[in-house]
């Protein structure tokens, strides 16, 4: 069993009469790591799932005498999948107020779902933590570094779920994968707000997954779908809270001369983004390895800096004359940028960016440092 970095910090995090909240999506470990929890805790422990119908008719009566009923034993109240219970914001509330001496640890694989109800009624009563896909630091602590450098080409394919560590062919890691892809994480992003047209949004992946590091017009996309510009953005805005894609904003403070309204889109892992478009081809026959690089290293970088409770925004950066540096990282104040190279090439720093943010760190990651940049 690998340890997730923030089993720590989500154990600290439990109080009684305060809640837990972890997000992820589907099949990262969520339940694995709440049921370890519930193994280690001291107290007694009730575990229930938010998707059963059990559990949500145990919650419709909101009553103080029915959930002390509920709860009368219980230390730690686990609920995996809360998004599923009808307003689970106001339930939590109602039992840190009128339950005493119980901890809430609820984990959800939709951000929109959970997020939106708990936010108001849990203000704060509730810690929050996002758990990714296996990060390069768990698994080197767990396997060793040389080892999982060896696999590179592998997690630049394949990705880093949990569940792939358990199958040991290539054509399992595929049929996981495409499973994962087409069911599990559209269950999630088809029950939000109504949405029915599932061969739109696949569609909208497809093309989203074969720009994956370039600028991404939703104009274009629209066009290119029959939808809306407001409906694409719409779409990627559920990706994202679905945990499927993440957005790279541009950085600029020099409006003339910066790009700063465009975006760049990228796969949460990269195991998903090749299902999505049906490509597990090895690294030596494809034409997209700079674009896996470049979203594998940026992905490690966020779920290390997510994992050491490092808040920090990312950008890129592009000037209209087309100078570009792929990471832009802002943090108190501080400006490091990334160029990512699979090659062996080492470009200078761009003289527009250098003028402009002559304070900035610059640095080339290619496979001969790329540790330093995912552990440091």
């Amino acid at each position: 069993m690998i340890e997730r970095t923030i089993e720590k910090d989500v154990v600290q995090a439990i109080r009684k009469g305060k809640v837990v909240l972890i997000y992820g999506a589907r099949r990262v470990g969520k339940t694995i790591l709440q049921q370890i929890i519930a193994e280690k805790y001291a107290g007694r422990v009730t575990t229930l799932n938010g998707e059963s119908d059990y559990t949500k008719q145990l919650f419709a009566l909101r009553t103080e005498s029915n959930y002390k009923q509920i709860l009368a034993d219980t230390e730690l109240l686990i609920i995996d999948e809360a998004q599923a219970v009808p307003e689970i914001g106001l339930v939590l509330k109602f039992i840190v107020d009128n339950v005493p001496g119980v901890a809430v640890l609820a984990t959800g694989s939709s951000s929109f779902e959970l997020q939106s109800q708990v936010g108001e009624p849990l203000v704060g009563r509730s810690t929050a933590f996002h758990l990714y896909p296996m990060s390069f630091g768990e698994l080197a602590s767990a396997e060793g570094r040389i080892p999982l450098m060896m696999r590179k080409e592998e997690h630049l394919i394949y990705g880093n779920y949990p569940e792939l560590l358990h199958l040991n062919s290539f054509a399992e890691k595929e049929r996981y994968l495409t499973d994962l892809s087409s069911a599990y994480l559209m269950k999630d992003i088809l029950s939000i707000d109504g949405i029915k047209n599932s061969g739109k949004m696949m569609s909208l992946l497809k093309l989203v997954a074969l720009q994956m590091g370039s600028e991404v017009s939703y104009d274009e996309l629209g066009r290119q779908l029959g939808l809306s510009r407001n409906t694409v953005e719409k779409y990627l805005d559920l990706l994202t809270k679905t945990f499927v894609l993440y957005r790279l904003p541009a950085y600029s403070r020099n409006a003339r001369n910066e790009v700063s309204k465009a975006g760049k889109w990228y796969f949460c892992d990269n195991g998903i983004r090749n299902a999505i478009i049906g490509d597990f081809r090895p690294i030596g026959v494809r034409n997209d390895v700079g674009a896996l690089w470049e979203a594998y290293l940026i992905g490690e970088r966020i779920k290390r800096n997510e994992n050491s409770n490092k808040k920090i925004n990312y950008y890129f950066w592009r000037t209209y004359a087309n100078a570009e540096i792929d990471l832009i990282e802002e943090h108190q104040g501080t400006l490091k940028a990334f160029e990512f190279k699979w090659g062996t090439k080492k470009p200078s720093v761009p003289s527009a960016f250098a003028s402009a943010y002559p304070d900035a760190e610059y640095r080339v990651i290619n496979q001969d440092n790329y540790l330093e940049f995912v552990l440091e």
